[in-house]
């Protein structure tokens, strides 16, 4: 797995393939999947975490089911931009990730995406049961449709 720009993600790509977004909790993994117009994110059920080569391996099967080309991964920043501890530990399951997996990662900036994706399913009346278990893939999908418009934007 080559880590890669954003906005050579889709020059990765091959015909009718799509691009995955991950939002990194500490017990789910949040997923979506784009369409392969690569215009709309959609999310998918969480994964929950147990041990690495187990959840990387649920992952890989699930990338593979959706024909996902490359992945986004989001980059939990601190709000002044710089990288504490949890951007450290999402670098590191890309460096272990790239051990199982060919797949180019580029990474998004990921800060207030679960601030909006509760916000979302709030406005969803969404039970307060039911978002503990999709905001975080809620969360991907906002991750993933701002890496969609960027590339869109910049005419990719």
């Amino acid at each position: 797995m080559a880590e890669i720009a954003i906005e050579d993600i889709t020059s990765a790509l091959k015909p009718g393939q799509t691009i995955a977004a991950l939002d990194l909790g500490t017990k789910t993994i949040g997923v979506a999947i784009s369409d392969r117009g690569l215009s709309l994110a959609t999310p998918r059920p969480v994964i929950k975490r147990t041990k690495f080569t187990a959840d990387a391996t649920v992952l890989l099967g699930l990338l593979a089911k959706e024909n996902a080309g490359a992945i986004v991964l989001g980059m939990p920043l601190n709000m002044d931009g710089s990288e504490g501890p949890r951007a450290q530990a999402t670098r590191a399951f890309a460096r272990n990730l790239a051990r199982m997996s060919d797949l180019p990662l580029a990474f998004w900036d990921e800060r207030l995406s679960t601030v909006a994706a509760e916000r979302s399913l709030i406005e969803q009346d969404v039970s307060r049961a039911k978002r503990a278990d999709r905001v975080d893939s809620a969360a991907a999908a906002f991750i993933l449709q701002g890496a969609l418009d960027r590339l869109y934007s910049a005419g990719i």
